[in-house]
């Protein structure tokens, strides 16, 4: 599968994870977060090429993708990762507040989406 299909993926499972739980639907949210989890294993077995392919969602227009390519990209991207987290954590809301606790355990050193 090529890289851009990956992110493509990753892109739009997040999406629809998003709108779950916004419909309270946990169940089909948790199905999605599995998928895009999935997207993003296969987009880190190929290594940096692979994370540098899902950089592109930094700029999606959607910012729940754009945080959580960001949440992801943290150890690998950080100065770009950090400010579209930065960014979105001065919002409110369910998205915000995700980017902000991705922050806060980058911090504390605790974050582990991508140990290398």
């Amino acid at each position: 599968m090529k890289l851009e299909e990956l992110v493509e993926q990753f892109a739009q499972n997040v999406a629809a994870q998003t709108d779950a739980i916004w419909r309270g639907d946990a169940k089909t949210g948790n199905k999605h977060a599995k998928k895009y989890g999935a997207a993003f294993d296969k987009l880190r077995d190929h290594g940096d090429d692979g994370r540098d392919a899902l950089a592109v969602l930094f700029k999606h227009p959607r910012m729940d993708v754009r945080v959580m390519a960001a949440a992801h990209l943290l150890r690998h991207r950080t100065d770009e990762a950090k400010a579209v987290l930065e960014e979105a954590a001065k919002g409110e809301g369910l998205v915000s507040f995700k980017a902000g606790q991705a922050l806060k355990r980058w911090e504390e050193g605790t974050w582990a989406l991508d140990p290398g």
